[in-house]
């Protein structure tokens, strides 16, 4: 399974990106999935060479793809003006309206400030409503204070890392393995529990 990251971020370095990037590392080292991350500052020149989706260029239409094939997102921007970047929602108007139905969506922000912790609440996920994505119940807000060089420096930001991962861990399908190694432990308990 691919998870993909979108750092929202216009500019490195980017606290964003370093956010998204963690979300990232610790989904794929922990559940095994394969990873890559985004950046908007890189892909956001790209993409706004086209106005609609049947006007991207071969380039574009490869970061599109990208989003749309991902089986798992982490979405963050920083906030800007109380809600997610310009770029950020670029993106998504070029992005199919039924290519993210049932797709599981980690939401994240940083901002400079408490006071916009819920931008995830109320910008980000409306946003991925509309799309009939399914965003995990716990999003990440980091501030400023939760960084030390663009590196993430707050034990509660990393709890709530593992709480997300956790999360995505439950409502991810389970692999032929996995499935098997439940059900042979859950057999004795069910017969126990018949007898």
């Amino acid at each position: 399974m691919k998870i993909l990251g979108l750092a929202g971020n216009v500019k490195r370095p980017s606290r964003t990106a370093s956010l998204v990037e963690a979300l990232v590392s610790a989904a794929t080292s922990k559940l095994g999935l394969d990873g890559q991350t985004i950046e908007l500052v890189d892909a956001a020149p790209i993409l706004f060479k086209a106005l609609r989706s049947d006007q991207l260029d071969a380039e574009g239409r490869a970061i599109i793809d990208a989003v749309e094939a991902a089986d798992v997102l982490v979405v963050g921007s920083p906030v800007y003006r109380a809600s997610y970047t310009g770029a950020l929602k670029h993106l998504f108007d070029l992005v199919d309206y039924r290519a993210l139905t049932g797709k599981r969506v980690i939401l994240a922000a940083t901002g400079g400030t408490p006071l916009h912790g819920l931008m995830t609440e109320h910008q980000l996920r409306p946003l991925f409503g509309f799309f009939n994505a399914l965003t995990l119940p716990t999003s990440i807000y980091a501030t400023e204070t939760d960084f030390t060089d663009y590196e993430i420096a707050s034990p509660v930001v990393q709890e709530r890392i593992e709480r997300a991962v956790s999360e995505l861990a439950q409502v991810l399908p389970l692999s032929d393995h996995t499935a098997a190694a439940r059900a042979h432990a859950n057999r004795p308990a069910l017969a126990s529990a018949s007898a």
